[in-house]
């Protein structure tokens, strides 16, 4: 078959399925291509708390609720973070930092939400989107000219459109396709993602610490008395925590952070998962006929939790790109992205070189630059200016 659409989407990850539902929901033909052959679209359900959680923004948030997504999730598993403690490293954890919902004159600072309570609400919508069809199956080839684009299915059949958007993760196959350059570096890091429920409330706090050689903690509050470890842990640590019982990990986190919220245990049915971490700088995010979009664009260190935001926020913009463009100008026309590229371009810099930048500073265990680092902390959380300044771009938001 050779189906015809305005748009082609690439990846079935939460980033893509809300591509798919807003242009759908803007009158555009879409096409959707769900790359894991045989299985469905909707997400497996679960009794228990996801082990992957996104800390949603303000952009994020703004978006899904345009797309009528945000009111269809779950509202009792999602939890407003409405204060972020961050510790430096050394004795008593010296370096401190604060933020806060009053202080950056916000309702939250973001919003914790489980992977699969997001990707079945938009599953949900897709169903009900009209201009939309969603096919399974395995791309092999990407061909483009002056005025189309088609990819190439393993069976035989072709799908062609105006535009092609790569939403297929870091390991884009559009990317490839397109020949574009890619900076690439590991942090030889794995991400263990796991609940746990916490002896003490967490009032909505989440917390972080920075360590030179156990790597980052992070804990972001749940509904209830429940909290999500993110730590990012050098590989052979991440090894030896892995394969020790996940109570014997909770003990680790209690220690390591200095039992902020009591004894934490794990919830029950257990799960962890790991994933490796890396640096990932596409040289461009537009090539003729196709954009890419989240981790196809960019991959950024965890520490701050914007990977999602960034992926959402890409969507966005091309949203807008397209729906301005001039009259004579189709969905992939050069100059429409350009604008999208353009747009981009100092949002996913910053947050890039932010990331980047503190893992590096925060990885080394030289004293003189420890005790720096921890002035320095402490020294922005008493510059409420400054404070609001930095939040701004995390929120997505301007104050």
């Amino acid at each position: 078959m050779h189906l015809q659409s305005d748009i082609c989407i690439i990846g079935n990850g939460a980033v893509g399925k809300a591509a798919a539902l807003g242009f759908a929901q803007a009158g555009l033909s879409v096409n959707l291509l769900n790359l894991v052959a045989g299985a469905p679209l909707e997400s497996a359900s679960s009794d228990g708390w996801d082990v992957r959680v996104y800390a949603l923004n303000h952009v994020a948030r703004n978006l899904l609720t345009s797309l009528k997504v945000w009111d269809a999730m779950d509202a009792s598993r999602i939890a407003p973070v409405d204060s972020m403690v961050i510790k430096g490293d050394g004795e008593q954890q010296a370096g401190n930092l604060v933020f806060d919902a009053y202080g950056a004159r916000t309702d939250a600072l973001a919003w914790i939400v489980e992977d699969r309570n997001l990707n079945q609400a938009l599953d949900t919508a897709l169903r009900f989107a009209p201009n939309l069809q969603v096919i399974t199956g395995r791309a092999v080839q990407l061909r483009t000219t002056s005025d189309n684009a088609e990819v190439q299915l393993d069976n035989g059949d072709t799908l062609a459109a105006s535009l092609v958007i790569g939403a297929d993760g870091g390991q884009s196959w559009v990317r490839g396709q397109c020949d574009i350059d890619l900076d690439y570096r590991p942090y030889g890091q794995r991400a263990i993602v796991t609940n746990f429920e916490c002896e003490k409330p967490h009032h909505g706090a989440a917390y972080q610490w920075f360590t030179s050689t156990d790597g980052i903690i992070a804990l972001l509050p749940l509904p209830g008395q429940r909290v999500s470890l993110v730590w990012s842990a050098p590989d052979a640590l991440a090894g030896r925590l892995l394969a020790e019982p996940l109570s014997r990990l909770a003990e680790q986190v209690s220690i390591r952070s200095g039992h902020p919220l009591g004894q934490l245990r794990p919830l029950q049915p257990e799960a962890v998962k790991a994933f490796p971490l890396t640096l990932m700088r596409p040289r461009e995010i537009v090539a003729p006929r196709v954009a890419l979009v989240g981790d196809a664009a960019h991959v950024v260190h965890p520490l701050a939790g914007q990977g999602m935001n960034l992926g959402f926020g890409d969507v966005a913009a091309l949203m807008k790109a397209v729906a301005e463009r001039e009259e004579h100008r189709d969905c992939g026309d050069a100059r429409v992205l350009g604008r999208y590229a353009r747009s981009r371009k100092e949002d996913i810099l910053l947050m890039q070189v932010a990331t980047d930048g503190l893992e590096r500073l925060f990885a080394s265990d030289f004293e003189p630059l420890r005790v720096a680092r921890n002035f320095g902390l402490n020294l922005v959380d008493k510059l409420p200016v400054i404070k609001r300044r930095l939040i701004a771009h995390a929120l997505g938001k301007t104050f």
